[in-house]
């Protein structure tokens, strides 16, 4: 990873988990909605996974690492679950792109602590 690759993985990465744990949260409070709610929670939740799964792909196009593949099959996993109205299994998947993408995050941090950016 490169010094602009690395910056662009940084930046992205603290965006896209910010997203991830909004997601997360809001898939949170499913258990507490009425049935006439959850149709609409549903869909607000697949806009706004769709929306980090856009940052994801954007992140992968800027920095060619091969590492946000495992982080968009999670989303997907989660998309899924969502759709199958399996919402706790869901968070899991969120968790485990939280997960991959911090690692993300930290490598670019690595790498620009080494070059003397940060």
């Amino acid at each position: 990873m490169n010094v602009q690759e690395a910056v662009m993985a940084f930046s992205q990465g603290d965006k896209i988990k910010a997203g991830i744990i909004w997601a997360n949260q809001t898939l949170a409070m499913f258990t507490d909605l009425s049935p006439q709610e959850l149709s609409g929670a549903e869909r607000i939740v697949k806009v706004l996974i769709n929306m980090i799964a856009n940052e994801i792909n954007l992140a992968k196009r800027l920095t060619k690492d091969e590492s946000w593949d495992e982080v968009e099959k999670n989303m997907d996993m989660a998309v899924v679950m969502v759709n199958s109205k399996m919402v706790q299994e869901s968070g899991f998947h969120l968790t485990q792109a939280l997960t991959h993408v911090t690692s993300i995050a930290q490598r670019a941090m690595t790498v620009l602590k080494d070059e003397g950016v940060l």
